[in-house]
């Protein structure tokens, strides 16, 4: 690039230099990037001007540069975009059930717990058991002989008598019988959704009643 006048052209480049020092604005864009190359212009030796093949290659940066800044801003709105279509989404989950990894669920009054339970190899009894706060056996589910798969149950808030129990959180043990002995199983629990938070990044986290927090992306099954 050929010499421009030192002063004029050095006022210019030490007002950018100070901008590029603040920190409301610390790159250079392209009214800037235009300024700089009208000064190179006005400055230059008249008997040494700039060739055409230089100038030529000025302008394609500068498009290059303004191209960029639009695909920026266009990826910018698209992001937008997509984060409101996912608050919107989430907002809609609210009041709705969600089947999640876990080993307890809340039982209402009048309501009941439900769930899934994971069997990864076929069980001759799959058997669910119900225990309170205090760890004491309150009621056992037996369902028989199961498949590969998952597998629902769900419990009425009864103990054996048909008496109801006080709503609160219960613990859910599921077990499957096999040749070499009683296999614990994985269980999935059906949990109301509290409310929706929606992250800086875009992530979304269920809070669930009595549950705490999770990921969208752990929800098994949405109801």
């Amino acid at each position: 690039m050929t010499t421009v006048n030192g002063t004029v052209a050095g006022d210019v480049l030490s007002q950018y230099q100070l901008q590029s020092q603040s920190p409301a604005k610390s790159e250079l864009g392209k009214t800037e990037f235009m300024e700089l190359m009208l000064a190179q212009l006005k400055n230059q030796n008249p008997l040494e001007p700039q060739a055409n093949g230089e100038f030529i290659a000025q302008l394609a940066q500068f498009s290059s540069l303004e191209e960029m800044q639009k695909v920026s801003g266009s990826l910018d709105n698209m992001v937008g975009e997509f984060r409101s279509a996912q608050a919107l989404q989430a907002s809609a989950m609210v009041g709705r059930s969600v089947l999640v990894p876990g080993t307890a669920g809340q039982l209402e009054a009048g309501g009941e717990l439900s769930g899934n339970v994971a069997v990864q190899a076929t069980t001759s009894n799959l058997r669910v058991s119900i225990k309170n706060s205090a760890g004491e056996l309150v009621r056992q589910l037996d369902l028989g002989s199961a498949q590969t798969g998952y597998h629902a149950f769900s419990w009425d808030g009864t103990n054996a008598d048909g008496d109801a129990l006080p709503p609160g959180k219960y613990e859910v043990v599921a077990e499957g019988s096999y040749p070499g002995g009683v296999e614990q199983l994985g269980t999935l629990i059906s949990a109301n959704v509290d409310s929706v938070s929606l992250g800086g990044a875009g992530e979304i986290t269920l809070n669930l009643a009595s549950m705490g927090s999770i990921a969208l992306s752990d929800v098994y099954q949405i109801n």
